[in-house]
């Protein structure tokens, strides 16, 4: 039997199932998994870090932040793919569940990268470098879909999550940048543009810069 409504947030459940046609336990199933995978991905994060911080005594994470795609958003990305809008088809979506890592340093971006890779309940499903191979508007980041496996209390359910890993500089660009064009309801002109790529490469000089800086004082 399903649980009740019974608080203003499973109101708000009830209404965002609806979007997608599914019931109103099957959203709260829903979040449950991709907030517990989640949770699990940052956990391994933290180990990371922590134990890098123990054997080279600083930290290469600067933070991590973690994020459930609202269910207006899915709805988008599936009318965008000609999906049907329904739960199941929902989950054929990567990036329900993301977390975005910022570093340090680029090392670090790479670093992070490999160390989450090798453990052995992670499989990678896509890989994307947009640092080596920076987007159109100049966004750099590196992109990993891994699956990962939540354990229930009678399962294990397979859950992928988007992870982007990126500098603190191309985390600031990228904010900016997110801002400028995706949170604007104005034309953003071709010049405007131009603008931010330049930006976006000048913060790109000043990354590696900064990462020479740093192997200099280490080998001080």
């Amino acid at each position: 039997m399903g649980r009740l409504l019974n608080n203003e947030k499973d109101i708000s459940l009830l209404k965002e199932s609806e979007l997608l046609y599914g019931s109103f336990q099957e959203m709260v199933e829903m979040q449950l998994l991709y907030n517990s995978a989640i949770k699990q991905v940052s956990t391994k994060l933290e180990i990371l870090n922590e134990e890098f911080n123990v054997k080279h005594a600083r930290n290469p994470i600067h933070h991590v932040e973690g994020r459930l795609k609202t269910p207006q958003s899915i709805v988008k990305k599936l009318q965008r793919k000609n999906m049907d809008i329904s739960m199941k088809t929902a989950k054929e979506i990567n990036d329900i569940a993301g977390i975005r890592v910022v570093c340090a340093y680029l090392d670090d971006v790479y670093n992070i990268s490999e160390m989450l890779l090798s453990q052995t309940d992670i499989k990678l499903i896509k890989y994307q470098d947009y640092i080596k191979e920076p987007n159109f508007n100049g966004y750099r980041s590196l992109h990993l879909d891994i699956e990962v496996p939540v354990f229930l209390s009678d399962h294990i359910e397979r859950v992928i999550v988007e992870i982007q890993i990126r500098t603190v500089a191309q985390d600031f660009w990228a904010s900016l940048e997110h801002d400028i064009r995706y949170k604007s309801d104005k034309y953003v002109p071709k010049d405007i543009c131009d603008e931010m790529l330049q930006s976006a490469n000048e913060i790109a000089t000043i990354d590696l810069k900064m990462q020479e800086t740093f192997k200099k004082i280490q080998n001080i």
